[in-house]
């Protein structure tokens, strides 16, 4: 897939035509409202295995065919371009992506094994839905790009029918669900949530389900719930034995620790948690995981941060999320909630002392809307990226993209006269992200949280990779 950016007063169907795929197309893996209006600005995923090559200085045919893997007579068949060396910087030129015809007898594992793409991938790539009904003469797209395979969790909080159904429509993304959370008591007990439904939905659809326990809520930060039970040898006892009660009553196959705000001096205390949580857990047939602050440094002081110990839960865990988001949190000043150069900072740390095979990169994606000018206190607004879309066309914002922190926002005034600015996640900052998991070599991503809508991701999601199940 290729992304997009809308020019002043580029229409639909001047994009769809220029990159040879249809207005429909375009609409459905953008989930565009119809009528379409295009914002300056927004990004757009152009739904097609071929790639628009931009001419650079001195560049030949012959030297582009070469980069693709591919003829001069393909791109000339291509592109309405009659002299092959009269080719210019900044033009722009179709590299269609393979083809195969095919031939009786052929099956589409032999394709795959033919041109050495993922089974998965082609059957995707060509909207095939029945794998063993191919006919001779049909004519395939052949996946461009290499996908490698990681793990995706998805974390959710909302329990729902409507919960339910985000499940069902997303659970081909997903390798884990975790309904968000079972709150921890200062027993060791556990405050129970109706997970059943989602559970039992993720199961239907080959999705792993992993409990998550906590021990703060959006108006506590839990840090002293957290103490009493780590210095409590009971407590602990009774935490891990009603987890293992619940996970074999409702099917989950691995549990996610997500103790924050843990005092500094209870950091060992929480280790010892995890060892014996592994230990327990592992006997049982269970995975271990759980979820880090976003650290940059061994050193880095502050409740959130000194009583993660990067280094042990690499060592003791089977693999761990790294929230690297919230920079942008609801009582900040206005900017990216989840900086692509700060996140890169926190996955410098991590690498060093977690085995990469063992680290999820954490993906918000959900938008906040800030009032300007910013008061300290002042909460900004949470939503949707289709909320974010929404508000744009409604005041008639335009796009920007800060390419320090990979992120897209806009400014607008509302009715009352009242200044406001956005951020929010599209095409480009969602594969920005992939890019670099990609290059970190991670075991996944965990998405917070699957409340919120976004189409754009889920398409660049299966367009870069392959998802275990």
């Amino acid at each position: 897939m290729l992304i997009h950016v809308v020019k002043a007063n580029q229409t639909l169907d001047q994009i769809a035509i220029t990159y040879r795929v249809s207005p429909a197309s375009i609409i459905s893996v953008n989930g565009l409202v119809e009528p379409v209006q295009l914002l300056t600005g927004l990004a757009l995923v152009i739904p097609t295995e071929d790639v628009l090559h931009t001419v650079k200085p001195g560049e030949t045919l012959w030297r582009i065919a070469q980069i693709y893997g591919t003829t001069v007579q393909v791109i000339l068949g291509n592109n309405q371009i009659t002299n092959p060396a009269n080719i210019y910087p900044g033009q722009l030129i179709t590299i269609p992506a393979r083809r195969h015809r095919v031939l009786a007898g052929e099956t589409l594992w032999f394709i795959a094994q033919k041109y050495q793409v993922s089974l998965q991938n082609l059957i995707k790539v060509n909207n095939i839905t029945n794998a063993n009904l191919i006919y001779p003469g049909t004519v395939l797209i052949i996946p461009r790009k290499p996908r490698p395979t990681i793990d995706v969790n998805g974390y959710i909080y909302r329990f729902s029918q409507d919960a339910v159904a985000t499940v069902n429509r997303e659970a081909e993304h997903l390798t884990y669900l975790s309904p968000f959370a079972y709150l921890i008591r200062e027993d060791g007990s556990l405050q129970t949530i109706d997970d059943l439904p989602l559970i039992q939905a993720a199961i239907s659809k080959k999705v792993t389900p992993m409990m998550s326990i906590t021990n703060f809520t959006s108006t506590t930060r839990g840090e002293n719930l957290a103490h009493l039970v780590l210095t409590n040898t009971e407590a602990i006892n009774r935490l891990l034995t009603n987890a293992i009660n619940i996970m074999k009553e409702k099917g989950y196959r691995g549990l996610n620790i997500d103790f924050e705000n843990v005092l500094p001096e209870d950091r060992e205390a929480y280790n010892a948690l995890l060892q014996t949580a592994v230990t327990r857990l592992h006997a049982e047939g269970f995975f271990v995981s759980t979820a880090l602050a976003p650290k940059l440094s061994a050193e880095q002081r502050g409740l959130l941060y000194e009583a993660h110990d990067y280094p042990a839960h690499g060592r003791i865990v089977d693999f761990v999320v790294l929230m690297t988001y919230e920079w942008g949190w609801r009582g900040a000043s206005p900017q990216a909630i989840s900086p692509l150069n700060q996140i890169k900072r926190v996955l410098d740390y991590a690498a060093s002392v977690i085995p990469r095979e063992k680290i999820f990169f954490g993906f918000q994606i959900y938008a906040r809307d800030w009032l300007l000018p910013h008061v300290s206190g002042q909460i900004a607004e949470t939503f949707g990226m289709d909320e974010a879309m929404s508000r744009a066309l409604r005041y008639h914002a335009e796009i920007q993209y800060d390419t320090v922190p990979q992120s897209p926002f806009y400014r607008y005034t509302d009715t009352q006269g009242n200044g406001h600015e956005v951020w929010f996640e599209d095409a480009r900052s969602a594969q920005a992200k992939f890019d670099t998991v990609k290059a970190y070599g991670l075991r996944g991503i965990s998405y917070w949280a699957l409340a919120y809508p976004f189409p754009q991701n889920w398409a660049l999601l299966e367009d870069n990779f392959t998802i275990r199940k």
